[in-house]
């Protein structure tokens, strides 16, 4: 990967950031609201919900990106944390703050959904 890809990936990273703290606040939202009715009461819980699920989603995707930026700073980003084989351009382009190569995202993700894996008695598929 040459200086230019990375300048563009960091520009790239860099404007998802800037847009992730230029958002507009949403913890005003996260305000419990009374009301005598239930069905009221169960609307607002799960609009604190929703609004809690959008805050966790924008604070992890922000940590992923300075993560990625520190690596570019440091020389280590492209390299897959888990295996530390290069990650793929393409991915980087689609992904800019992947952490993981191809391969193990997809273990990652088969682990998160429940399918558990042992290489030494194959694949056990389960919900977890």
């Amino acid at each position: 990967m040459n200086n230019m890809d990375f300048d563009l990936l960091r520009n790239t990273l860099e404007i998802k950031l800037a847009s992730i703290v230029s958002s507009p606040d949403k913890r005003s939202d996260i305000v419990i609201q009374q009301s005598p009715d239930a069905l009221d009461q169960t609307q607002f819980a799960a609009e604190r919900d929703l609004v809690v699920s959008l805050l966790n989603r924008d604070t992890e995707m922000s940590r992923r990106v300075q993560q990625a930026l520190r690596r570019i700073d440091d020389g280590s980003y492209g390299v897959c944390l888990a295996c530390e084989v290069r990650i793929s351009v393409k991915r980087l382009q689609a992904v800019p703050w992947a952490e993981l190569c191809l391969g193990c995202q997809s273990m990652a993700d088969l682990n998160a959904s429940g399918v558990i894996t042992n290489h030494d008695q194959g694949v056990e598929l389960g919900i977890g």
